[in-house]
């Protein structure tokens, strides 16, 4: 069973948690892409390099440099079952990374051009999604759009053994015009990528769209990347500095040209970047009408006049790169990143945005290393911007025994220090002003017993966006999984946040602040009844107090039927789901799974039922004139339907309408010839 596709590759309480603290989640699904093309082409751990099994993002650096040592000392693997023997590996990590590896004495040499220019794989996807809905805010909502209410995505790419990949991306939202008014080209966004490996002494090339990845992510860090969660040993940023881009978010990536050489224990990386951003523009008539951007918009869409107007607003020339001197047990590397924009950054007046970047230039410089000592790998990054303010990041994983494991961070950065495209760990969004101690430890006492805890103290300088003074807070999550054998998985996971607010009160001049505690107890159950049917199921209860109100809570109940029978081309699931909570304060997260490669996770909140069924059928063939050839198309359906049992439409705000009163439905078809 552990060899079976899973249906999402990534931890969903990782999206989950994600989601709780960003308001909403990035569209990158290029880990998804990459983990869907290692269960056709497993990737061979006899061959695999360590930016390979960085690039897979399950293995914490501990591992990975305990993995590599023994390949060193005891050469190639004869079966993957010799994995156990591996300091730090445990089944939990070795079950999750079965469907994406394979051990094999294969050599696979440096492919011919024309071998990586005919021999891979073409996959086009097409989405089509539409929100159909009685209630009469978001009909009013949508009136207001220049472009119909379906959304559409079209992608194709070709994938030679992740040696050379290229394709194409085209992207409308709802909302968005299509091959008419301000869209006359067609689609809203358009990608393109063209990404190279292991050519000579060339490890990396970028062509088109790319993603850029340095030190802990105080600097530079797109894509997707966790911060706290149930997996408290996944702490470290680790992956390749370039990699490929070409999904549907319009904003975390670069566009030009970036290139990994590599020669021996020396790695650098250089690239360019050309964007159009989309941006606030405004006038200011006290200086001779002269323009400056007062923000930079990140959401990607172009729905209305006014969005229309801020579009493409910002030029953005970024270059950067990265000198590295790395072992198998240790490295040392400096990287920078330059901004040049077009025209100068302003930010609001207010007092939380005094520290906030301003003009038109902008240098961020940084430092980072690891090392590992037999079960004990230390990292860490010190960064500085432009005004020489700074900030650092330092990290411990430990092996403390075959049945613990720890993981320390410690974060200093200053309420002044400031980056452009950066995500590292920290309780903000953005690495800004926030010093922090994290402590995580895992504990597998008995077979089938798995504890993990983690507590989060932090402290932020200066003012915050509805937070008019200096605050701080704390975090605490402790969760007990217990397998008692393969067909069954349970855990339970209590949580506990404390932050401070202000108090929304016209009698306040100025809002004083007060402690905001959010308690969240989830328990949850896989039962796999046999090898074809699987149930899933959950409960959780949300207390929140604070903001000078009385206690509200929350609750959520689903359960899910997934149904997939051996050796046929369908498969289906089916979610039945209800939420009740007091307010939006309360709300409860949970992730939904829908077509390949796409899922939600919306706040919950009101009252609702809700139910949501998937359905999937696969026709493969093989064409007459290319027998060697194999063709497969994957048809998807999902349908999402929200029934109110008190009222017929929520009131609170249209996002609340958005993620209760509406079906959704999503109809997606993927061709793969291979």
């Amino acid at each position: 069973m552990a060899q079976e596709r899973p249906q999402m590759p990534v931890n969903e309480q990782q999206l989950e948690m994600q989601a709780e603290r960003e308001e909403g989640l990035t569209e990158d699904d290029t880990q998804w892409q990459q983990l869907e093309y290692l269960t056709k082409h497993p990737l061979n751990l006899n061959a695999a390099t360590e930016n390979e099994l960085k690039g897979l993002r399950l293995l914490t650096d501990l591992q990975t440099s305990n993995f590599l040592l023994y390949r060193h000392l005891l050469g190639p693997l004869l079966q993957v079952h010799e994995l156990q023997a591996i300091p730090a590996w445990d089944l939990t990590t070795i079950k999750q990374l079965l469907p994406y590896i394979t051990v094999s004495d294969e050599k696979h040499l440096v492919a011919r051009l024309s071998e990586r220019l005919k021999q891979g794989e073409q996959t086009a996807l097409l989405r089509f999604a539409r929100t159909i809905s009685n209630s009469g805010d978001l009909k009013a909502t949508t009136e207001k759009y220049l472009g119909s209410s379906s959304a559409v995505l079209f992608r194709y790419k070709y994938n030679h053994k992740n040696l050379l990949q290229y394709g194409i991306t085209g992207d409308k939202d709802a909302g968005e015009a299509f091959l008419q008014g301000a869209q006359q080209k067609g689609f809203d966004f358009y990608s393109f990528h063209c990404f190279a490996r292991k050519l000579g002494i060339i490890q990396s090339l970028a062509i088109g769209d790319f993603t850029v990845a340095f030190g802990q992510g105080l600097i530079q860090w797109q894509g997707m990347a966790f911060k706290k969660n149930a997996s408290v040993l996944n702490i470290k940023r680790q992956g390749p500095a370039l990699q490929p881009y070409n999904s549907a978010g319009e904003y975390n990536f670069h566009r030009g040209l970036g290139i990994t050489l590599q020669k021996k224990n020396i790695r650098a990386t250089f690239f360019g970047s050309l964007r159009q951003l989309d941006a606030n523009l405004v006038t200011d008539s006290a200086l001779h009408d002269q323009v400056y951007i007062s923000s930079i918009i990140t959401s990607g869409y172009h729905r209305t006049p006014g969005e229309l107007n801020d579009r493409h607003n910002l030029r953005c020339v970024t270059t950067g790169g990265s000198l590295q001197i790395a072992n198998a047990r240790s490295h040392i590397g400096i990287q920078a990143v330059n901004y040049n924009l077009s025209e100068a950054l302003r930010p609001s007046a207010d007092l939380y945005d005094r520290y906030a970047i301003r003009g038109r230039h902008w240098v961020n410089s940084s430092v980072d290393y690891s090392y590992t000592f037999r079960n004990m790998h230390v990292y860490g990054e010190l960064a500085m911007d432009k005004e020489q303010n700074r900030a650092m990041i330092h990290g411990l994983l430990a092996s403390l025994d075959p049945k613990v494991d720890l993981a320390l961070v410690y974060r200093n950065i200053s309420a002044s220090y400031q980056s452009l495209f950066s995500n590292a760990f920290t309780e903000n969004s953005l690495p800004v002003n926030e010093n922090g101690l994290y402590a995580g430890l895992t504990l597998r006492p008995l077979a089938g017993w798995k504890l993990d805890v983690y507590m989060d103290i932090f402290r932020f300088p200066w003012l915050k966006y509805q937070v008019h003074a200096p605050s701080g807070g704390h975090e605490y999550l402790v969760q007990l999984g217990y397998t008692p054998y393969k067909q069954v998985d349970i855990y339970s996971r209590f949580r506990h946040e404390t932050k401070w607010l202000n108090i929304a009160d016209a009698a306040f001049g100025v809002p004083p602040i007060v402690a905001v505690r959010r308690l969240n107890w989830r328990t949850h159950i896989n039962y796999r009844l046999n090898r074809s049917v699987e149930l899933r199921s959950r409960v959780e209860t949300v207390w929140y107090t604070g903001k000078g109100r009385q206690q509200e809570t929350g609750f959520l109940w689903y359960t899910d039927v997934y149904v997939k029978p051996a050796f046929k081309p369908f498969s289906c699931n089916a979610r039945l789901q209800y939420v009740e909570t007091d307010s939006y304060n309360s709300r409860v997260y949970a992730w939904e799974n829908t077509v390949l490669y796409n899922y939600s996770t919306p706040p919950l909140y009101n009252k609702a039922l809700r139910c949501l069924v998937n359905v999937n059928y696969r026709l493969t063939a093989r064409p007459q004139k290319q027998p060697s050839k194999k063709i497969s198309c994957l048809f998807s359906l999902s349908w999402a339907q929200a029934v109110h049992p008190a009222k017929a439409a929520v009131e609170a705000t249209e996002t609340a309408v958005e993620a209760y009163n509406r079906s959704d439905l999503k109809l997606q078809m993927i061709f793969t010839m291979r």
